[in-house]
């Protein structure tokens, strides 16, 4: 045989071989949540579960986090694709506020989900009535790189309230805090999150704690800085224990995606997502919220494939 010809078949195989290569080519997606006592965790494991069940090679890993504020972290580190996240991502991909004169472009929106809700809660016994009576006492901010702890920094500080010399702050997730006040290690804590979070359900089914209103006058001044927060009633009986509403304030947390992940991609997962909403219903209630029409909660730029299946549906923003 020639030299040529053994060079052609070579050249076949190669071919051969790439083209086999590139057909069992697999797209991975990591999807960063929060802790495992929230909502966003069981939620995503539910969505990975969807889209590996429906998308051909491909495959969706699922993270704890401590958050928002971590999320946006493994996003830009490209440790992550998809994260949920509430308003804290809206001064990020700006560039105002803690994210001054660094805005974080990449972020898009993919799927609105469910309130946010900033709620205070206290020790059912620590005599606290009000925002002002957390000088001094030791208050769960939330967890470190948490949306939380943007939040609770913010509060305070419109509050008059320095969150690092006038309360003992304590970095804990929700279920750090649940286990705080079941051992009596703190007086109070500020929590962002949604409404029925399982951390939250334990301490008020175990009669730990109480919840206090935001008040009216702080209230005004946070969301005068806050586009994409606003005032939110927590109603009765949300919680065991919980006899009254309460005042707080929201923001629609997201589903979000880089803005590198493919078009036809993030279009195909924005489509399963509502296709199969009744399983991400069953995993959490409130997922019932998750519907095309509260795009006018998005304040964020949606991604070019989660805009192209809205547009199909005719219930783009």
């Amino acid at each position: 045989m020639s030299r040529k010809a053994v060079l052609s078949i070579l050249a076949s195989l190669s071919a051969v071989f790439v083209i086999a290569g590139s057909a069992f080519a697999v797209q991975f997606v990591n999807i960063t949540t929060a802790s495992t006592k929230g909502t966003y965790y069981p939620v995503g494991v539910a969505m990975a579960k969807i889209w590996n069940d429906n998308i051909s090679d491909f495959k969706a890993g699922v993270q704890t986090s401590g958050g928002t504020v971590h999320n946006i972290q493994l996003m830009e580190s490209k440790e992550a694709d998809v994260a949920f996240m509430d308003g804290v991502s809206y001064p990020a991909f700006m560039g105002t506020g803690s994210y001054e004169g660094t805005p974080k472009k990449f972020i898009r929106a993919m799927v609105p989900l469910f309130p946010e809700v900033v709620q205070l809660i206290v020790a059912k016994d620590s005599g606290i009535n009000s925002l002002e009576d957390f000088r001094g006492k030791k208050i769960s901010i939330g967890a470190v790189a948490s949306g939380t702890e943007v939040m609770a920094r913010q509060l305070l500080s419109v509050a008059g309230i320095d969150p690092d010399k006038d309360i003992s702050p304590e970095r804990l997730s929700i279920a750090d805090t649940a286990k705080a006040f079941a051992d009596k290690r703190i007086d109070g804590a500020v929590f962002v999150g949604s409404l029925g979070v399982p951390g939250v359900v334990e301490m008020t089914t175990l009669g730990l704690v109480r919840f206090i209103d935001v008040p009216e006058e702080h209230l005004k001044k946070v969301l005068a800085d806050l586009p994409a927060w606003t005032a939110f009633q927590i109603p009765s009986d949300t919680y065991p224990n919980q006899n009254e509403p309460v005042q707080g304030y929201a923001s629609w947390n997201m589903l979000t995606v880089r803005d590198d992940v493919p078009d036809d991609l993030v279009y195909e997962m924005t489509k399963l997502l509502y296709d199969n909403k009744d399983d991400l219903v069953m995993v959490a209630e409130k997922m019932k919220l998750m519907d095309p029409k509260n795009l006018d909660q998005v304040v964020l730029p949606l991604h070019p494939g989660a805009k192209r299946y809205y547009d199909e549906i005719e219930a783009s923003k």
